[in-house]
């Protein structure tokens, strides 16, 4: 059914917005309290905008958004009227947000919301982030001189720091956000001059609670990622660099100021790197490393003294903690700031600093992170990270970190020894224990194992260094023809026979998408035959459907009939429901000689057949077809059940038929009782014709279902049919 809302539309009824302006005196709460204002706002009603850019609406707008409400508020005061004047700041009206820019009054009520004495809730703070990052994009210079005008404003951003909202903003202030507009260089040079950086660093502090930690080093981060710029070059400098690491180790204990100025010193010495992405990345198997990190060696020497310091957070053994887990427990866990710690080291290395690298030799810091790796096998991060410092001093131009590595590390050892004995170490000194009275479970780093030893392998080939190591061991070269080559066979996905090509030639094929395009069936021709069965219209000639009132065609395309093959199963081997790719052969045997119109009749004025005393009717029975001799059938005809004026619309379904369980159909005199054919010969009694064995089906005779079965084809026909309007006989 379609409804007609002719009564209904826009034009015809006026606004609530014009109703509440027709009036001689109203507020600008009857404006909030309309669903409509933001729409008549971006709009650019005239009238009411030429209401709001008034000074005295514009400051009731703004006390909204920066004043808490009263505890006896009600929920439009303290819900509704903050968020909509927001909203209409947002719309970017330009003469609403000149009168804000340019009455230094206004702007002054706007930013004290900042001030100290101030409540300052996450909703309201939300707003005025928006509010200010609306005035940054629309109104930028005018903004730009009045912070300039009251620094104080910045210190006021930073000792709130600790809100996300108003970190955005001075986010976007700083111009960290890419946010190029004019005089941006100059503003940038100002802010450098100012203390602005050592006021945010200074928030790393362990006296700080952990979401102004957060806050400071994700706005310290952007910084370095808008290199190059005064901020970014004064934030790198040596001074800075010992001023973070100040803060990250002063405290042992403050585990949170550790870590996020870890993560800033990690943005210095690669910008680019936006965590927690790793140090590779992995496709089919193969692994493509990033390629060495330029950077200041000033950055670099600044943080060499600390490594020290470092190591000491490193060694686990002082720590008490317990950690329970499914497979025994760790004692203590690795925990965060560890787990930063060598994700720092990872990172410095791929500098490439010869210097960095024998701090890192001389310090015993290589030593103890590959400890790590085998003394948690389960912390599949930190194998990551391990993973990509032995690549990245595997491919060090320096020998002598490639000598520290294969002697005092005793990698190769390692490996063979895990690869060994892949099962987790039952000794009670080690970090992680195994469950009791349970068999200890297979160690899980020995996936980074195996691409290690293939990446000595390989690089082995063409440094002298590496391949001198190796051809010292015997056991290595053993292990390396007989282990791991198998197991690399074992592993290569590429001969896998799990539905995935195999052969070479289908190496890049990424998808099972592509798989059902190597099917024996045609799609486009499958699509086709799905678009004429479910449109019923299989029987028609050209003529049949053109007059045919129909609200929606059913269309199957290429990509749908797609989606069916995947669906029924398709050419799988194990067979299926359909199981022939020409399933939908359909055949141009008509019903009957003629292509006549559908004809009902029914003795007592309904539709339907039976008998001439009209004692015997068979609910839902409809006339199709022409009149034929039957033995044991009769029927009455009346060629007008609907009347005169449906008769057209009754033509029109001609040759659309279905039968189900109960239901009869007629073709003009021949009666259809559950896919058996039955007419009407004299006026005698009719006897109903029932299915049998011996019987042809209609379907059977005229469509050719390949593998489907008669009775679900019906019922799948029966219910596209009632959905397109098919006329049912009523009892």
């Amino acid at each position: 059914m379609f409804w007609k809302l002719n009564n209904l539309s826009y034009s015809s009824s006026p606004s609530p917005i014009e109703s509440i302006l027709d009036k001689e005196n109203f507020t600008l709460e009857e404006l909030l309290e309309e669903e409509d204002i933001i729409q008549e706002c971006k709009a650019l009603n005239s009238r009411l905008i030429n209401f709001l850019k008034d000074k005295t609406q514009v400051e009731k707008l703004l006390r909204y958004i920066i004043e808490e409400s009263s505890e006896d508020a009600d929920s439009e005061r303290t819900f509704k009227f903050p968020f909509v004047s927001c909203e209409i700041f947002t719309c970017e009206v330009d003469v609403i947000l000149k009168t804000l820019v340019e009455e230094e009054e206004l702007i002054d009520l706007l930013f004290s919301f900042l001030e100290p004495t101030r409540p300052h809730s996450a909703s309201l703070a939300g707003y005025f982030s928006k509010v200010v990052t609306c005035l940054m994009m629309r109104k930028t210079i005018p903004l730009m001189n009045y912070v300039q005008a009251h620094q104080y404003v910045f210190q006021q951003l930073v000792d709130l720091i600790g809100i996300t909202s108003i970190m955005e903003v001075l986010v976007r202030l700083v111009g960290a956000d890419d946010h190029i507009y004019p005089n941006s260089t100059d503003v940038m040079q100002w802010l450098a001059d100012s203390n602005l950086l050592e006021m945010i660093v200074d928030k790393l502090s362990p006296s700080n609670p952990s979401e102004v930690h957060a806050n400071a080093a994700e706005t310290l981060c952007t910084i370095t990622r808008s290199a190059p710029s005064p901020l970014a070059s004064k934030l790198s400098s040596s001074s800075f660099v010992a001023r973070i690491f100040g803060h990250a180790l002063e405290d042992s204990h403050s585990k949170s100021g550790l870590v996020h100025s870890l993560s800033v010193c990690i943005s210095l010495l690669d910008p680019n790197r936006s965590p927690p992405s790793f140090l590779f990345h992995s496709f089919r198997g193969q692994h493509y490393y990033e390629s060495t990190v330029q950077v200041n060696q000033e950055t670099v020497g600044a943080m060499l003294p600390k490594l020290g310091d470092l190591l000491i957070l490193l060694n686990v053994s002082l720590d008490e903690k317990v950690l329970p887990t499914t497979y025994g427990q760790l004692k203590p866990p690795l925990g965060k700031h560890r787990l930063k710690i060598v994700e720092f080291i990872a990172v410095l290395l791929k500098t490439g600093n010869e210097i960095a690298e024998q701090e890192l030799i001389s310090s015993g810091t290589i030593q103890r992170v590959l400890d790590l790796f085998f003394e948690y096998p389960y912390n599949n991060a930190l194998h990551h990270h391990v993973e990509s410092i032995i690549v990245s001093i595997l491919e060090s131009k320096n020998n002598i970190i490639i000598d520290h590595l294969f002697r005092e590390c005793g990698l190769l050892k390692k490996i063979l020894q895990t690869d060994k004995c892949p099962i987790l170490s039952g000794e009670i000194d080690q970090p992680t224990l195994a469950a009791a009275r349970r068999n200890a479970p297979r160690v899980g780093n020995l996936g980074h194992v195996t691409r290690i030893a293939n990446k000595i392998t390989q690089l082995g080939n063409n440094d002298i260094c590496i391949q001198t190591h190796i051809q010292e061991s015997s056991e290595w070269n053993e292990w390396q023809t007989t282990v791991l080559q198998e197991r690399n066979i074992v592993e290569n996905v590429y001969r896998w026979a799990c539905g995935r090509p195999s052969a070479l030639h289908d190496r890049n094929r990424d998808s099972d998408e592509d798989d059902i395009h190597d099917t024996d069936y045609d799609v486009a021709a499958l699509a086709n035959n799905l678009s004429q069965a479910f449109r019923y219209s299989i029987y028609d000639n050209d003529e049949g459907n053109e007059n045919l009132d129909r609200d929606d065609e059913v269309y199957f395309d290429d990509e749908s009939a797609e989606v069916v093959i995947s669906s029924l199963g398709l050419g799988d081997d194990q067979g299926s429901l359909f199981t022939n790719s020409n399933w939908f052969a359909f055949q141009n045997d008509n019903v009957g000689e003629d292509d006549a119109p559908i004809n009902a009749t029914s003795s007592n004025g309904g539709i339907g057949t039976g008998t001439g005393n009209g004692n015997d009717i068979s609910d839902d029975e409809v006339m199709v077809g022409e009149d034929e001799s039957v033995p044991n059938g009769t029927s009455d005809s009346n060629p007008h059940p609907f009347g005169q004026d449906n008769e057209e619309k009754v033509a029109n379904f001609r040759n659309r038929f279905n039968t189900d369980d109960g239901e009869n159909y007629e073709i003009e005199g021949e009666s259809l009782t559950n896919g058996t054919l039955s007419s009407d010969s004299g006026s005698g009694s009719t006897e109903r014709s029932q299915k049998s064995n011996g019987a042809t089906a209609l379907f059977e005779e005229d469509v050719e279902f390949v593998g489907v079965e008669v009775e679900g084809t019906e019922k799948a026909i029966d219910q596209a049919l009632k959905q397109n309007g098919a006329v049912k006989k009523e009892d």
